[in-house]
């Protein structure tokens, strides 16, 4: 305990220290460096080391997400996700996580648009253990159509639980629908409803076969190790399984030109309050312009971000029409990002008023961009993120493999703070007039109603309000 509070303690000593330099020095010191090679089955390998404790983060990254779906069996990526935790020839149902648990590591895994991600936390002595398992079930998986059936009620209840119980869950995936009108992000990443219901075991193989290869995958191994350890374990356990010429992608739909602005509004009694959301087509970090990624970032740092944000000062704290405000730049995508704000409406305020009060905001930063006072802010807590960051294995092992997965390299994940330094005033207001455009936008309004009466039994009789 006192090791974890001294290291603690020492990074942020060595952050504040840091962030009084020049950026320039600083840049020299943000993070530890990866290694990366690649196994003679198309398999990439990325190491970095960190040997202050004797545990490892290892990572399977798969270069395939929910845009990558067949059209009709939206939900699969992360249906297959949920089966691969099932069973192999060497591994019972069930058993893979209880394995890990037994081991005293702990996993888990995820699925996005663009990558779908398996990840164990684990002492170093058991690493080779973890990295025989992954590869085991990367092309031993089996599917029995009990299990599958009986999983598939497992997602479709946690898509009741995560969207159809939450009116801004629904109000979100349906923005997203509307923002992106041919590319599959308007897809939502769990799945439509009622092609969930219809997956079958023959979708989850089809799809795992297709995609489910060396070739077609990642590791990324942070923690108390060198690159010549894991070098040596992944060839004798990921090394063995040959490549996958089969490994095809349908090519993605592109977004045509976005000309009219558009809404979409939702009353839902179970709304707490009146908020007004907006998005904006943006590119992402691997389609972005040199430098404009780096910008936006900072923007909505600026923009949106913290209580000392435009969006934050100007519509809660001085106009006082909202209760709260944020917003955020998504880029960390393979093809295109978007840009998010919202506001939540005081008691009693007119929605237009909250988003009559973003506009005015966002009009202000278009004319007259951003301050050198709040540019020099935002960088300095960009900078001090990606050094915290760096003290943590499952964040740099995070931070790595998504970068790589959807087409980075390390150059550029390791450069990005020196790129953040770059930005200049210009660049910010650039980017604020390129893509703050309202024709690429989708506004949302989540608007509380009236439940409706709860329907009388039949036959029940009338009852008399009392009178005092």
């Amino acid at each position: 305990m006192f090791e974890r509070a001294l290291s603690r303690f020492s990074s942020l000593a060595m952050a504040i220290t840091m962030l009084a330099m020049t950026s320039q020095s600083l840049l020299a010191q943000s993070g530890p460096a990866a290694t990366e090679f690649m196994l003679d089955n198309g398999m990439q390998v990325v190491v970095v080391s960190d040997h202050r404790a004797p545990v490892v983060t290892h990572m399977v990254w798969y270069r395939v997400g929910a845009a990558d779906e067949p059209p009709g069996v939206s939900g699969i990526a992360h249906f297959l996700e949920h089966l691969m935790f099932k069973s192999t020839e060497k591994i019972g149902t069930g058993e893979f996580s209880k394995i890990i648990s037994r081991l005293g590591g702990q996993d888990n895994a995820f699925t996005g648009n663009d990558v779908t991600a398996y990840f164990q936390r684990i002492s170093k002595d058991r690493l080779k253990t973890v990295m025989e398992m992954e590869a085991d079930r990367m092309v031993n998986l089996r599917l029995e159509e009990k299990e599958v059936l009986t999983e598939r009620q497992v997602i479709l209840e946690e898509r009741r639980s995560r969207i159809e119980n939450s009116p801004s869950a629904i109000l979100d995936e349906q923005m997203n629908a509307a923002l992106y009108m041919s590319h599959p992000y308007g897809i939502p990443v769990i799945g439509w409803e009622h092609e969930m219901a219809k997956l079958s075991p023959a979708d989850a193989m089809a799809f795992y076969k297709r995609f489910y290869a060396p070739n077609n995958a990642i590791l990324v191994v942070t923690g108390d190790v060198t690159a010549d350890e894991v070098k040596a374990l992944a060839e004798q356990t990921y090394g063995k399984i040959p490549s996958n010429k089969q490994v095809t992608w349908l090519p993605r739909a592109q977004e045509p030109p976005h000309r009219a602005a558009r809404r979409v509004e939702l009353r839902d009694a179970r709304a707490g309050k009146t908020s007004v959301h907006r998005l904006y087509l943006a590119p992402s970090y691997r389609t972005a312009s040199e430098g404009e990624a780096e910008a936006l970032d900072l923007l909505l740092k600026i923009t949106a971000q913290g209580a000392t944000s435009r969006l934050y000062k100007k519509l809660v704290m001085e106009n006082k029409v909202a209760s709260n405000a944020g917003g955020w730049y998504s880029g960390a995508a393979r093809d295109s990002g978007k840009i998010s704000l919202y506001a939540v409406a005081s008691d009693g305020v007119d929605i237009g008023k909250v988003e009559q009060g973003i506009d005015s905001v966002l009009d202000e930063i278009r004319a007259g961009g951003v301050t050198e006072a709040e540019l020099e802010r935002a960088k300095k807590s960009y900078l001090a993120e990606y050094i915290y960051e760096s003290d943590n294995q499952a964040s740099l092992a995070r931070r790595y493999g998504w970068s790589l997965t959807v087409g980075r390299t390390l150059k550029d994940v390791e450069q990005w703070p020196a790129r953040i330094a770059k930005v200049t005033l210009d660049d910010v207001k650039t980017v604020a007039a390129k893509y703050l455009d309202i024709r690429h936008s989708v506004t949302g309004t989540l608007i509380p109603i009236a439940p409706e009466p709860a329907p009388k039994a039949e036959g029940s009789p009338q009852r008399t309000p009392s009178r005092g």
